[in-house]
């Protein structure tokens, strides 16, 4: 039997039960639509956060303090206290593959305004901020070296912050008193706004007070390393180009190994690309588990479509008897229901496709418990999506096609 006679049949088999067959596609169409749009979701997800981590800056560097150790047990790095503004200062002077450094200290405080106050993140870092974590302000200026040298009693403010403390009032020059958790306060005056950065790994970047690094440090919370520098939570390093990375790490590790006097390092150096591998993987390992939880419904529909073919062999038993009896042969009776069966699955995977292309749509953009969902509709999931209905309508149609082309065609004329 010719392909064309096998669609042609097939067809009107299908059009014979329009409402069984559309119920029957349902399934499948349902299916494909979860699998793309979930999927989407997944991929929105890691495109946001890779654009995030890069949106940090280039070739940047994260040198953070070790861990601590309590009992033989690690506590995790960034724990301990080794860190300081003087290593900093060193990286930028010694290690010639690196074009930037910006220290960062921080912790909790309340910032007031006059009748207006709000709990959030104090940074203390230094000039070389902006450029190196490509973060810059949109209102007035940054604070300058002069200013980190003298411990200036300045503030730049996060766009959010300078939103909850003045309204849509500039805050520029105006005074806020900071109180950090130590319980001192200090006045200091408004210099500069930040551009909206939006929310990152590391929380929201736009609820945050810059400062001078050494008044923070000298003001609001100073803590000390154990051989009496001034601590910092982590080191910002930007290296000259992609291309001497590596090499910059080696530098890097050895001028802290020196000042530290350690032969087991107490920091750890992480990069942008490792950062963007661990992102990688979760969210791939997210975006599978929502494809796998979408096409459990898939397998729904595709015995959906073997229950449907069994009904409809049944009702066309006589049908099998009268084309066995003028000479089709078993293998036309296979083709015919196998048709049946794959065209049921292609047509409701194209449908399925267009309903979850759209329904992505539909959901980018929407805010879900304050974040703002991004879709990604990638071609691999489509094709997957597709090429699984089909391979469903394949399978889950063998069998009732097999059991159709197996009739006897003498028991199958007196059906009944």
């Amino acid at each position: 039997m010719k392909l064309s006679d096998g669609l042609r049949i097939a067809l009107r088999g299908l059009s014979a039960n329009k409402m069984r067959t559309g119920l029957t596609m349902l399934g499948l169409i349902i299916g494909v639509a979860a699998v793309i749009a979930l999927m989407s979701v997944g991929k929105g997800a890691e495109a946001s956060i890779v654009a995030q981590i890069q949106g940090m800056g280039t070739n940047l560097l994260f040198v953070s303090p070790g861990s601590t150790q309590t009992g033989g047990v690690s506590s995790g790095a960034g724990t301990s206290v080794t860190l300081t503004y003087e290593d900093a200062m060193a990286l930028a002077a010694e290690v010639p593959t690196v074009s930037g450094v910006a220290p960062e200290a921080y912790g909790m405080g309340q910032v007031v305004a006059g009748p207006m106050n709000s709990r959030t993140r104090i940074t203390g870092t230094t000039p070389d901020y902006e450029r190196v974590r490509n973060f810059h302000v949109a209102q007035g200026e940054f604070f300058t070296q002069q200013q980190v040298d003298s411990r200036a009693m300045v503030a730049v403010l996060g766009s959010q912050t300078a939103r909850n403390l003045f309204g849509d009032v500039s805050p520029l020059g105006q005074n806020v008193r900071i109180v950090s958790g130590m319980g001192a306060g200090f006045t200091f005056r408004i210099i500069g706004v930040m551009e909206s950065k939006g929310s990152q790994a590391s929380g929201n970047q736009d609820d945050v007070v810059f400062m001078p690094i050494t008044t923070l440090q000298e003001r609001l919370f100073a803590q000390r390393t154990a051989s009496g520098g001034r601590s910092v939570s982590t080191i910002n390093v930007q290296v000259a180009s992609e291309g001497v990375m590596g090499e910059a790490v080696q530098q890097i590790a050895e001028v802290l190994r020196q000042r530290h006097r350690v032969v087991q390092d107490d920091f750890l150096i992480r990069s942008q690309d490792d950062m963007l591998a661990t992102a990688t993987q979760i969210t791939g390992v997210l975006t599978l588990l929502l494809g796998a939880v979408a096409g459990i419904s898939l397998v729904v529909g595709g015995i959906g479509i073997m229950n449907i073919m069994l009904v409809s062999v049944t009702e066309r038993t006589r049908e099998i008897g009268i084309r066995k009896a003028i000479g089709a042969r078993r293998r036309d009776i296979l083709s015919q229901f196998l048709v049946e069966a794959v065209l049921v699955s292609v047509v409701g995977g194209i449908i399925g496709i267009a309903f979850g292309v759209g329904f992505s749509q539909l959901l980018s953009g929407v805010t879900v418990a304050g974040q703002v969902l991004k879709t990604v509709v990638v071609p691999e999931s489509v094709l997957l999506a597709f090429a699984v209905s089909a391979a469903i309508g394949i399978f889950f149609g063998i069998y009732p096609a097999t059991r159709a082309s197996r009739l006897n065609p003498i028991e199958a004329l007196r059906y009944e």
